[in-house]
């Protein structure tokens, strides 16, 4: 279906007439802000924000679209990191934003279990279910302004997969409109469910590809009675892993391990204000490891010290430190929480989000690394990330290369390498952030013909039209 300005209108005023002012923002002003992707990089067009308050109003505007033949963005908070939720440029679609759809409809402490709508910030959710002594265990830097929407439709990870899993293992059912306007309500949170495909998990990860999701039963944990945090120096990512597997073998109270690069440190102590240097010494690699109980009488201080004290001793570790106090705990996560910034901060620099299995991960960080430093010579290859799920935030900086257009010159040409480094390692090009627009091109010539088939497949026997969330994941 093509779509056009006089279809565009026609929905916008349906919309308003029926579902009132609100439902309908049409001022350049109020939807300039939520046309630009997180990191700038993407710039859309659109006539109009239709913002619904109910579910059922979702549907009679994805219904009512559907007949008109417009195209709809849906979107949360808009931190996309791959451009999944910026319109497209040509204006030729209206953004749904699901951002009035934030109430926490229900909380069962009992049962470890939420129904939240899907325009809830995430920080609210963790308020929520603090409130009940209840946790919902995954958190990220955004935490302040992503929805729930969101981290469902690009199956967020974060700091805490080790333990708990990414968005898809927190879910426990949802609730969705799907492209036709019918809507899925999949909110029983049912154990046991057997009739043929699940639509909650093909939903989970779809960028809003195949229906808009408008709200979600979500697992939550007991609160946390105590928690330690520490900072580890050691000499290779090698014996980073090592020493996970050393904490494994003696604990389950590990929920975040973080692998930081020397110089992602200097760069944090270089250019975020306030931060220091959690050991005397210099050390090429780092980690950050939080460890929690949920029981009153648990001691994780004293046990990570009690462990890190026999890894010490062990030749796995060259120092550590546990916080003594929670504001030191936090600001050891603020270094951590500001690598990006800090690389930003140092000048420019390709950003990739990649995952490999976690045994292979300490050789492909140094060869990878060292590859491609030498095809590009002057720059700095690194990475930080979540080391005990095999995720990695993959970092070139230009250095001794930097100039005007240089990301524009080589960036591509990076990518590329470290794509097919990726896809070689049997890894994959989007650990947590999706394929939105920005990987589509290489998710295209990198993944394999049965699997982008499949996918194709799914999304035309779904959305046979092509409305929802065009130009993202799949074409």
């Amino acid at each position: 279906m093509a779509t056009t300005p006089a279809s565009h209108a026609a929905l916008i005023a349906d919309v308003r007439a029926r579902f009132g002012a609100k439902a309908a923002i049409t001022d350049p002003a109020d939807i300039a802000p939520w046309l630009t992707d997180w990191r700038g990089r993407f710039h859309g067009q659109a006539a109009a924000i239709l913002a619904p308050a109910s579910t059922a109003e979702v549907a009679a505007i994805v219904a009512r679209a559907g007949e008109l033949g417009v195209a709809l963005v849906p979107q949360g908070g808009n931190t996309s990191m791959v451009g999944g939720a910026t319109p497209p440029a040509d204006g030729s679609a209206l953004i749904l934003s699901l951002r009035r759809m934030n109430r926490l409809r229900s909380i069962d402490p009992a049962a470890n279990l939420a129904v939240a709508e899907a325009g809830m910030i995430l920080a609210d959710l963790h308020a929520a279910a603090n409130q009940a002594d209840r946790r919902f265990p995954l958190t990220l830097g955004a935490r302040g302004s992503c929805t729930v929407g969101g981290l469902i439709a690009t199956n967020a990870g974060g700091t805490q997969v080790l333990r708990f899993g990414t968005m898809r293992a927190l879910v426990a059912g949802l609730e969705a409109v799907l492209p036709d306007g019918s809507v899925h309500d999949g909110l029983a949170a049912l154990k046991k469910d057997n009739r043929g495909y699940s639509l909650d998990h093909l939903l989970v990860g779809s960028e809003g590809t195949l229906g808009v999701i408008t709200a979600a039963a979500l697992r939550l944990v007991p609160a946390v009675a105590a928690r330690a945090v520490a900072w580890v120096g050691l000499a290779d990512p090698h014996r980073a892993l090592d020493l996970l597997r050393f904490l494994e073998a003696r604990t389950d109270a590990v929920e975040g391990f973080e692998l930081i690069s020397g110089s992602g440190l200097a760069l944090a102590l270089e250019h975020i204000p306030g931060t220091r240097n959690p050991l005397a010494g210099d050390h090429p690699w780092h980690v950050l490891i939080e460890a929690t109980a949920a029981d009153a009488a648990g001691d994780p201080g004293a046990m990570l010290e009690k462990l890190l004290a026999q890894a010490l001793e062990a030749g796995l570790v060259a120092d550590a430190m546990v916080a003594s106090s929670e504001a030191q705990a936090d600001a050891l996560w603020r270094i951590r929480d500001s690598l990006s910034e800090a690389e930003r901060a140092a000048g420019p620099s390709t950003a990739h989000d990649i995952s490999v299995p976690v045994a292979d991960l300490p050789r492909f960080l140094t060869a990878a690394a060292a590859e491609i430093e030498r095809a590009f010579p002057g720059t700095t290859a690194t990475a930080f990330g979540h080391l005990g799920d095999g995720n990695l935030h993959f970092h070139v900086r230009a250095g001794a290369r930097a100039k005007p257009g240089w990301l524009e010159a080589e960036g591509e040409a990076i990518t590329h390498m470290l794509d097919d480094l990726v896809t070689a390692a049997g890894g994959s090009i989007s650990a947590e952030h999706g394929i939105g627009q920005m990987k589509l091109a290489e998710f295209e010539r990198l993944a394999p013909p049965g699997r982008l088939a499949a996918l194709r497949a799914i999304k035309h026997g779904l959305d046979p039209h092509g409305l929802l969330n065009p130009g993202k994941l799949v074409r």
